[in-house]
């Protein structure tokens, strides 16, 4: 079984930047960092770092690994910039696939998810915009992974992040 690592740092537990016409700045050596095997996820802004405007992470995934299944936001767009490799993204109908240099954006209640692509690796960077605080729904999610927290209560609190089910379409004729 491959073990879950979590990496964090002081200032990434203890400090809250503030968003007051000065900017944001993520520094990756201070990002919160989970690791399960060969997958990343680094949480660099959250929309209380932003004033709201945007919420950032980055993400690694290996050899077709699902990164998020279908669904959907109801206030905020989401933004796929593909940093290296080759992933499937989901949009609406569409399932496009996406390399090295891609951007891809999401409009609100429209279906997306995203994967590394059959026998693929993908690092992407997302953005969710208006940000949303979405921190902590990572955090449980980790928290699923490792046992700590049930599957139904995980479920049960996706609203609270702006997270609702979507029809797989296309993404259901996917294959890993």
């Amino acid at each position: 079984m491959t073990s879950l690592r979590a990496r964090r740092t002081v200032a990434a537990i203890t400090e809250t930047p503030t968003f007051d016409g000065t900017g944001a700045v993520a520094v990756a050596a201070d990002a919160e960092v989970f690791e399960l095997g060969d997958a990343m996820l680094q949480l660099l802004l959250d929309a209380s770092h932003t004033g709201g405007a945007l919420s950032a992470h980055r993400c690694r995934l290996p050899d077709g690994m699902v990164g998020a299944g279908p669904h959907q936001h109801s206030r905020a767009s989401e933004l796929f910039y593909v940093l290296s490799g080759t992933a499937d993204v989901l949009v609406g109908p569409r399932l496009i696939r996406a390399g090295e240099g891609d951007l891809v954006v999401v409009p609100p209640n429209s279906a997306h998810a995203f994967a590394a692509a059959p026998d693929c690796n993908a690092e992407l960077f997302i953005v969710i915009t208006p940000g949303v605080e979405r921190f902590e729904f990572f955090r449980s999610l980790v928290r699923v992974r490792t046992g700590e927290l049930d599957m139904a209560t995980f479920i049960a609190s996706q609203a609270a992040y702006d997270i609702y089910p979507a029809d797989a379409g296309p993404w259901s004729a996917r294959t890993t």
